[in-house]
C-alpha cells in the first residue's frame, strides 16, 4: 500500500467495494482529484485492474484484500491502512450485498447477512478509522446508502433496514466527531447503471425513468461526484446529511 513518492500532504482515502460499479467510480474520481486511494474488496484480480486504471491516468492507488463481513479482519485492515500510509483522511463505506425477497419469505440468514455486510461493517470501519481522524483533527466519513433506506422498497426489507440504520449511524457519528474536525455524511444513490440494475426488465427500467425528474438512470460517476465533494476539504461545514443522488426520484 505504501507509496514513498506521494506528497506528505496528499489525502489518503480508503474505499470499500472498490472493484466495480459505484465503488470503482468513486475510487477513480478520488484518485483523479489527487487522493491516494486504497482499494478494498474480497478479490485481488479486479482490484489490480482498478489500480492499473488509476495509475495509467497518473493517480496513486494501493490494494487491500479484505472481507468486510469479517469484523476482526476489517478492523485490522483499516488500522493497517493508517499505519502503512501514515494517515487515513477519508473513509468511504461502499461495500454491500443484496438478498432480496418478500419479508414473509425472507430467512433469518438472508436478513442477518445483509445487516452484517451493509451496516455492521460500516460501523466497524468507522470505529477503526475515527480515532486517527480525531487525533489529526480531520476526517471525512462517507457512507454509501440508498434511497431504499429513505423511502423503503418492497422485497428489500433487509437491505432497506441496513441502509436506514446507516443513516442513524452516520448522524450519531456526526454529532460525536464533529468537534474534532471529522464529518460524516450519507450519499444515497437511486437507480444507477451497474451490474445489479443491468438485469432490470425493460418495462421496469422505463417506469423508473419516467418517475425521475431527469428521465435517466444514474452512472457511477454521478455518485462519485457527490462523494468527491463531501469528502473534500471544502465540505467541513457539511455533516450528518443524507444526500440523495437519484435524479429526483424521491425528492428527499
Amino acid at each position: 500500500m505504501a507509496d514513498n513518492a506521494k506528497p506528505a500532504d496528499r489525502r489518503v482515502a480508503l474505499v470499500t467495494g472498490a472493484s466495480r460499479g459505484i465503488g470503482r467510480g468513486i475510487a477513480m474520481r478520488l484518485a483523479r482529484d489527487g487522493r491516494r486511494v486504497v482499494l478494498a474488496s474480497r478479490s485481488q484480480g479486479p482490484l489490480d485492474e482498478v489500480k492499473s486504471a488509476i495509475e495509467s491516468m497518473g493517480g496513486s492507488a494501493g490494494v487491500l484484500v479484505v472481507d468486510v463481513g469479517d469484523p476482526e479482519a476489517l478492523q485490522r485492515a483499516v488500522e493497517k491502512v493508517a499505519e502503512v500510509e501514515g494517515r487515513l483522511d477519508i473513509l468511504v463505506n461502499n461495500a454491500g450485498i443484496t438478498r432480496d425477497g418478500l419479508a414473509l419469505r425472507m430467512s433469518d440468514a438472508d436478513f442477518d447477512q445483509v445487516i452484517d455486510v451493509n451496516l455492521k461493517s460500516a460501523f466497524v470501519a468507522c470505529r477503526a478509522a475515527a480515532r486517527g481522524m480525531m487525533k489529526g483533527r480531520f476526517g471525512r466519513i462517507v457512507n454509501i446508502g440508498s434511497t431504499s433506506g429513505v423511502v423503503g422498497n418492497a422485497g428489500q426489507a433487509n437491505y432497506a433496514a441496513a441502509k436506514a440504520g446507516l443513516i442513524g449511524l452516520t448522524k450519531s457519528l456526526a454529532r460525536e466527531l464533529g468537534g474534532k474536525g471529522v464529518t460524516a455524511n450519507v450519499v444515497a444513490p437511486g437507480f444507477v447503471e451497474t451490474d445489479m440494475t443491468s438485469a432490470l426488465p425493460d418495462e421496469v427500467r422505463q417506469r423508473v425513468q419516467e418517475a425521475m425528474a431527469v428521465k435517466r438512470l444514474g452512472t457511477p460517476e454521478d455518485i462519485a461526484a457527490a462523494v468527491a465533494y463531501v469528502s473534500s476539504d471544502d465540505a467541513g461545514y457539511l455533516t450528518g446529511q443524507v444526500i440523495c443522488v437519484d435524479g429526483g426520484l424521491t425528492m428527499c
